[in-house]
């Protein structure tokens, strides 16, 4: 689909329940309609270096992939794949009459109230909350599959990708000051990364990459008396085929970008005792680049965001995530030994 006609899905569109309650929230890659008792999440005709969402049989692939990756760690929240039809000009989700032009998966509303971002900004994440968490992932972690083929020095490549946002963060204001940072960044990962390729090797073959969550943050988690994560990457096996310590660093940073650096410092000790995979100072400093990397991911995905924001608003916004994200990857670089 496409913004037209989402809005006027959104407008005058048919839903399976009856009731008018719908809120769209847009993200860089897709649609997602809040209803009254479900959630229908769109994927968006777009085509990246990290994902293919170009045609509708590839979105109607990853709908059904989203579904079968999250039931890992979810129980009934995702539920199924609903065509999305057109008949006169008029959208309707599910049902058979008309042509279908897109496909949502179909999730079950949760309480949004209890979503971590948003409690950790209410000062509501406890110590237990972040022991339990904790204990959530280490398990998951543990039972999920085992990755034993892989190019670890990939991630040299996912790092550097950020230099691709230079041209269009180089117009902006501090615009030098970004291309600058990204450009130490780089060169202090390709130094990292090649002083450590034997560590990465290592941790492969012990059996520390695993077929994880991938985008574990804490806009993804909802804190119910049992931790629940949700919206794990389907779109690129290779992003979620990682360390261990990848996943837990993504989270820790988010703690860290919240300045909440002493829930941070709280989950990995109990990570690590539920599931010891950080044992050396070597490792220490491999979880920190990891941490960098992770806001180096966040300052390009919200590079893209602000380049596709359709008001001043959302840009503005977009950028300021670009400007903090930045910063906090260079404090994570300038702290690692090389």
């Amino acid at each position: 689909m496409i913004q037209e006609q989402i809005n006027s899905l959104l407008l005058e569109g048919e839903f399976p329940e009856g009731s008018g309650e719908r809120e769209l929230i847009e993200t860089h890659i897709s649609w997602v309609f809040i209803c009254h008792r479900f959630v229908y999440k769109i994927k968006k005709p777009i085509k990246y270096s990290f994902l293919d969402f170009s045609t509708l049989e590839k979105r109607k692939k990853y709908c059904k992939r989203e579904i079968e990756l999250n039931k890992r760690l979810t129980n009934d929240i995702y539920l199924d794949v609903v065509p999305i039809n057109r008949l006169n000009d008029h959208y309707k989700i599910g049902g058979n009459v008309g042509t279908v032009v897109d496909y949502a998966v179909r999730m079950r509303k949760m309480d949004r109230t209890k979503q971590m971002d948003k409690l950790l900004v209410q000062n509501k994440v406890t110590k237990s909350d972040i022991q339990n968490l904790a204990k959530k992932i280490a398990v998951f972690h543990r039972n999920t599959v085992i990755i034993y083929q892989k190019d670890v020095l990939g991630i040299r490549e996912e790092f550097n990708d950020l230099e691709a946002e230079n041209k269009y963060l180089a117009t902006q204001t501090y615009g030098d000051k970004y291309v600058t940072i990204i450009a130490n960044a780089i060169k202090t990962s390709n130094t990292f990364i090649e002083k450590n390729k034997e560590l990465l090797a290592g941790r492969l073959k012990a059996g520390f990459f695993r077929d994880c969550h991938g985008d574990l943050h804490s806009r993804n988690i909802f804190l119910f008396p049992s931790p629940q994560p949700f919206d794990c990457i389907e779109f690129n096996d290779d992003y979620r085929q990682i360390d261990v310590l990848n996943e837990v660093a993504f989270l820790c940073m988010d703690l860290d970008a919240f300045g909440k650096k002493d829930l941070s410092e709280l989950f990995l000790e109990y990570y690590n005792q539920f599931f010891p995979s950080m044992k050396s100072s070597k490792e220490r400093h491999l979880f920190v680049f990891y941490k960098a990397y992770r806001a180096n991911v966040r300052a390009k995905v919200n590079s893209l965001r602000a380049k596709s924001a359709v008001n001043e608003k959302e840009r503005t916004k977009a950028l300021s995530e670009v400007d903090k994200y930045l910063r906090l990857m260079e404090s994570y670089l300038k702290t690692l030994s090389l």
